[in-house]
């Protein structure tokens, strides 16, 4: 009844001292480097491409909120906003904001009016450009369209929980030739952005795009702990696999079931 219950205290014991460790660190001035994705790069010569067209960005959090097991998503998304957000303001390009969840809304606001004011262009921030749309999700996902039809933006960012509605938005952005920028941490919906999108964030490089955009040490410093977690279960696999090779299948029993 109890078997491998130590095998998962002592993994679970081991990663939360490492992520413990680096937030010490982090608090102490020493932040972990975090490695630019092709995905951030890419956000700059997506808004560029943009300004150049003469057309706006859209954007969508996606139609997760800011609770439960799939608020972090929105929260990382957000901080992405605030930055492709800036970006839109430092080129006086319209960026276009597409809202569910009410709670989300005077959130997005204020870090789309924040950021323009960042880069000393307040008068050019636009209320009406963040929008609520629907908290029905194929009503916000005819609404989202809807604005992508019409705008014909130069570029899109899908980033967030999505769910049925990724590779609906997907198609519409391939369709109107915007420059695309997707990312979730739904893995049922990845493919969907694979397919259609120009740059894709898996999973949890979401997360990592977040905390490298919130300047946030003590995020970094998390991301960098749950890195060593994988180099953990790298080891792990490798040495289960040589174990097993050599026909050594007990001793990994007994450690899983210790």
């Amino acid at each position: 009844m109890y078997q491998g219950r130590g095998f998962i205290l002592v993994v679970f014991v081991v990663l939360s001292g490492a992520i413990f460790y680096r937030i010490r660190l982090a608090r102490t001035g020493k932040v972990p480097y975090l490695r630019k994705l092709a995905g951030v790069s890419a956000i700059e010569e997506a808004v560029g491409r943009a300004t150049e067209l003469g057309r706006p960005i859209v954007f969508s959090p996606g139609i997760a909120g800011l609770g439960g097991e799939y608020g972090a998503q929105t929260f990382a998304a957000l901080e992405i906003l605030g930055y492709v957000a800036r970006t839109a303001a430092k080129y006086d390009t319209r960026i276009i904001v597409g809202i569910r969840i009410p709670e989300v809304l005077p959130i997005a606001e204020e870090i789309v009016r924040s950021a323009f004011a960042a880069e000393g262009k307040l008068d050019r921030y636009n209320p009406d450009d963040v929008r609520f749309l629907s908290q029905a999700q194929f009503a916000y996902a005819a609404g989202v369209m809807g604005i992508m039809e019409r705008e014909r933006p130069g570029a899109t960012f899908l980033i967030g929980g999505f769910w049925a509605e990724s590779l609906m938005f997907a198609e519409v952005g391939n369709s109107i030739g915007a420059l695309q920028i997707a990312g979730t941490a739904n893995l049922h919906q990845i493919q969907f952005f694979v397919a259609a999108c120009d740059y894709t964030l898996l999973g949890e490089e979401m997360f990592a795009v977040g905390a490298y955009f919130s300047g946030d040490p003590v995020k970094k410093a998390i991301i960098a702990g749950q890195d060593f977690g994988k180099i953990i279960a790298i080891f792990l696999i490798v040495a289960g696999t040589l174990f097993a090779t050599f026909g050594l299948e007990s001793i990994v029993n007994r450690v899983i079931n210790w």
